[in-house]
């Protein structure tokens, strides 16, 4: 009996992601929260939206449909970076919703990443926290990522929640530490692309949120990548394009909204939104992307048929813009957009980390290059 019950002990620790301690517990170091706010936020478009950690301006809640507008209120994309010679980094956070879905793992949809800059532009992963709420009732997730960091200023970078809100967040380090915005050239603040899109450029259904395909792309680029992928809202409103064209100093557009949208849309849609964005920022180059082909289209005669459609109806408006203005336009196919194997989704759309692994590769050349160009 006493043997099953160690065993039970021990595995309800290994559950709860929480380390077995030795008998002689060592004694805890002060910590300091400090307020992320008061650090960098990267990847944010607007400074007037919401909450400091919603991505849309307060003034366009009435301007845009209520389901879009709840999307805009999840944190998805957005970092923290901030330079510290603490021994161990933590968070604490208060979520919005405290949400929970069937087909995405809460470290994604609602845990936060620690990553560490390594010279030479290497970005390595640390730790993610595993947000464990007692009470459905409660809101608050904290976490220790590390302890027992050798010393020495180091270069860090939070990503938050990407399916749910965050109300407030602090950085937990020890008392007395020394902690900073960090080097500004890291994730560059003079480079921003911003992304507009669906659930899989939000970042559905990624296992943690270092994985969304903006924030790899930002890591491999050095730059700021704002998120602006809304789940099955992504559907070209022209609001939206006007809100994009009002984003200061934006090196690139990004825009993947076919998933999102029928063959109508794709058709009728696609040349007065992108059109808008173009005349509001005819310097500013655009890359538009096409829908993927899902994995069971080619089985489903249906989709088989009917996504391609939409491609081809999102392509014909791209050719006629490009006809008109041949200037700072760029397309990017489907093809191999999820990968090449079979496993680039959790449920035949939305992606797996290695589904984002390809995505971000089949853009990163491109936005490399226009990045290059405005040098």
């Amino acid at each position: 009996m006493t043997k099953k019950l160690t065993l039970f002990a021990l595995s309800a620790v290994m559950m709860l992601g929480i380390p077995a301690m030795n008998a002689q517990e060592k004694k805890a170091t002060p910590k300091q929260y400090v307020d992320a706010t008061s650090l960098r936020i990267i990847n944010k478009g607007f400074d007037d939206s919401e909450r400091v950690f919603s991505r849309l301006p307060a003034n366009l809640q009435d301007s845009l449909r209520e389901g879009l507008w709840d999307r805009q209120q999840c944190s998805a994309g957005m970092g923290i970076r901030f330079a510290t010679d603490s021994k161990s980094v933590g968070v604490r956070y208060d979520l919005l919703w405290n949400t929970h879905m069937i087909h995405m793992a809460d470290t994604g949809l609602k845990g936060t990443d620690l990553y560490i800059f390594e010279g030479d532009s290497v970005w390595r992963h640390v730790n993610t926290n595993r947000p464990f709420i007692k009470k459905d009732t409660e809101k608050t997730c904290e976490a220790t990522y590390v302890e027992n960091l050798a010393p020495g200023m180091k270069e860090f970078m939070v990503y938050l929640p990407l399916y749910d809100g965050v109300t407030s967040m602090d950085i937990v380090v020890d008392s007395g530490a020394v902690i900073t915005p960090g080097n500004p050239s890291i994730i560059d603040k003079n480079k921003k692309i911003v992304a507009y899109g669906t659930s899989i450029l939000q970042g559905g259904c990624a296992s943690r949120t270092g994985m969304a395909s903006t924030n790899i792309i930002s890591r491999d680029l050095n730059c700021e990548v704002v998120n602006l992928g809304f789940s099955g809202e992504g559907k070209m409103d022209f609001a939206m394009a006007r809100a994009l064209a009002k984003i200061p100093d934006v090196d690139c557009y990004v825009l993947d909204p076919v998933p999102n949208c029928t063959e109508m849309m794709c058709d009728t849609l696609t040349y007065d939104f992108v059109n808008i964005l173009r005349t509001l920022r005819p310097e500013v180059p655009i890359v538009m992307v096409e829908g993927p082909i899902y994995p069971y289209a080619r089985y489903d005669s249906y989709f088989g048929n009917y996504l391609p459609k939409k491609n081809a109806a999102y392509r014909r408006n791209y050719e006629r813009l490009k006809a008109e203005n041949p200037e700072n336009l760029y397309y990017v196919t489907s093809e191999n957009l999820d990968g090449v194997e079979d496993d680039g989704t959790v449920d035949g759309i939305h992606l797996t980390d290695l589904g984002f692994k390809y995505y971000a590769a089949k853009l990163t050349p491109v936005l490399r290059d226009i990045l290059n160009q405005k040098k």
